[in-house]
């Protein structure tokens, strides 16, 4: 039976102890559970606060009903909703992950990884004043109708799509120095590696083999060595949202926001034991 939390106080007290130093895995599990309730609450906000600062959706006719669709297509209601599914999915990766169901945990932080590129190359478009062709090609795929017609079999439609690559490699270009070739090579092998949970690899599926006697586990893998790995690396997942988000509010043109989220993302390093700072980088 899992501990009823007091999100509001007691969470945070114990995300503190965490300086301190080794702690019983079940109290560190607690305090990280309420890090990320603070890192999601936050992040929610900040989606809220920058989706009034654009055009707001219009109701579109549709069929019998309608739907909601921003009329002006823009790139910065483009970061709006890549913000939105964003948090969406780090919602629906960490539930995954809580019961055991790592491989979908994983399936979902590709999909997790590319929102999050996404939002670096819309972002940086603006940060950089590098709008290129490129990024009208997203854009005009990226809001167009998923069908043409009244009916899906009946539709026409074919949406094209910018290469990751293609993505990649301007992300790489704007960060320059920060990001050489090795990073972009490493972005590479992780989207490979999860591409095996997304499309069911062998190597992949038999993580979910094992126990005495050996056997399938598919109704999760709660209490594995598989579900602490996943549940470890969950929190770089969370980190890199943060930091997207710290590009989307430079997008906005608001420094005191980005400054804000930039000493949220130090807080987030000191009390999960990390530290990625300039001094700590020029060390190793």
């Amino acid at each position: 039976m899992r501990v009823k939390r007091d999100r509001r106080n007691a969470g945070f007290g114990l995300c503190q102890r965490l300086r301190a130093g080794p702690l019983p895995l079940d109290v560190r599990m607690f305090a990280m559970d309420q890090l990320y309730d603070q890192s999601l609450s936050n992040m929610e906000n900040t989606l809220h606060d920058l989706s009034q600062r654009v055009p707001q959706p219009q109701r579109v006719p549709y069929k019998d009903s309608f739907v909601f669709r921003y009329a002006e297509k823009n790139i910065h209601q483009a970061l709006i909703q890549k913000l939105a599914r964003l948090i969406s999915s780090l919602h629906a990766a960490r539930l995954l992950m809580e019961h055991g169901f790592v491989q979908e945990q994983a399936a979902l932080q590709r999909v997790l990884d590319e929102i999050r590129e996404d939002i670096s190359f819309l972002a940086f478009a603006v940060i950089f004043n590098n709008k290129t062709p490129l990024h009208q090609t997203y854009l005009d795929a990226f809001f167009e109708e998923e069908f043409d017609a009244d009916t899906a079999m009946a539709s026409t439609q074919k949406r094209p799509m910018v290469q990751r690559k293609k993505i990649r490699a301007y992300n790489t270009r704007c960060l320059g120095a920060a990001m050489d070739f090795s990073s972009n090579e490493a972005s590479r092998t992780v989207s490979k590696t999860y591409s095996g949970y997304v499309h069911a690899a062998s190597p992949q599926i038999m993580d979910m083999y094992g126990g005495n006697p050996p056997r399938f586990h598919v109704r999760g893998m709660l209490g594995t060595e598989r579900q602490q790995e996943h549940r470890d690396d969950l929190w770089n997942y969370f980190y890199r949202s943060i930091l997207a988000f710290s590009f989307a509010a430079k997008a906005f043109g608001d420094e005191v926001l980005f400054a804000k989220i930039h000493e949220f993302t130090i807080e987030f390093e000191r009390l999960s034991g990390k530290n990625y700072g300039p001094s700590k980088q020029n060390q190793s």
